[in-house]
């Protein structure tokens, strides 16, 4: 081979090479483009499953409080009838 036929190749591997970088630079792209949003995605659906949890969380502790309001009502009740009874003055 001739060194102009040499060089000839090699500007030509040169240029497949420079587009097949190309293309693999554009493919990179849009597959982190594509996995950006996908993460997007995936991060929406964790937040609502964690407000929702949240929510639930909050009702049961509602709940708890009210039922522990009602059995400390239920208690005061219970004893001062105990004492009541028993002849003790209700107040002491």
């Amino acid at each position: 081979m001739t060194a102009d036929a040499d060089a000839s190749e090699l500007a030509a591997a040169s240029r497949r090479l420079e587009r097949a970088l190309a293309l693999l630079e554009q493919r990179l792209a849009q597959r982190i483009a594509e996995a950006s949003a996908g993460a997007g995605a995936a991060f929406d659906a964790d937040r609502g499953a964690l407000v929702e949890a949240l929510d639930r969380a909050r009702a049961r502790e509602r709940a708890l409080e009210e039922a522990g309001a009602t059995a400390s009502a239920a208690l005061a009740r219970a004893i001062a009838e105990i004492r009541a009874a028993l002849g003790e003055p209700v107040g002491g």
